[in-house]
């Protein structure tokens, strides 16, 4: 018998994305160890990437996420503290994406936007998730397929603009 939570649904897509800029983000932390003289390109091409993964993801948990979170549970707080940490987050990525220069001030914006965003995934993965998963209004593996459209949209787009 499978049950409904055996498949991916919009928590496995988003808590994708969370692996896969943690990784990003270990990746970028190795090259600031790097004495190489192309680490500081890589890192801020690394940087911008980061960047635009996370500009999309938040878009996308905004736009479809959240709202439909918000009409299903009951207890909101968490959703609204987790737009109170987008909006830090976007302060952030704004600084990354318009600094000058890598340096070490450049290297401290990008690791705390990591630690931003580690504390953001454990709020949604212990907390939120489990909620969302356990609403009955949501139906959380069609709403998968509703991110994973808007997704790739939005990084076709910022492909463009890069």
């Amino acid at each position: 018998m499978t049950t409904k939570r055996a498949q991916p649904d919009a928590c496995s897509l988003l808590d994708a994305d969370h692996r896969n800029v943690k990784k990003m983000f270990a990746a970028y932390e190795e090259l600031t160890n790097s004495r190489a003289a192309s680490a500081r390109d890589k890192r801020r091409d690394l940087a911008m990437q980061i960047c635009m993964e996370l500009t999309v993801h938040a878009q996308i948990e905004e736009e479809i996420f959240y709202p439909a979170a918000r009409a299903a549970i009951k207890e909101t707080d968490l959703l609204d503290e987790a737009e109170v940490e987008h909006a830090g987050a976007k302060d952030l990525i704004a600084q990354i994406q318009e600094a000058g220069e890598v340096d070490d001030m450049f290297d401290a914006k990008v690791k705390v936007l990591g630690e931003y965003i580690d504390h953001h995934v454990k709020e949604e993965r212990n907390e939120l998730f489990p909620k969302a998963r356990a609403a009955r209004k949501l139906d959380l593996v069609a709403m998968r397929d509703e991110l994973a459209a808007r997704k790739e949209e939005l990084m076709a787009e910022m492909s463009v603009m890069a």
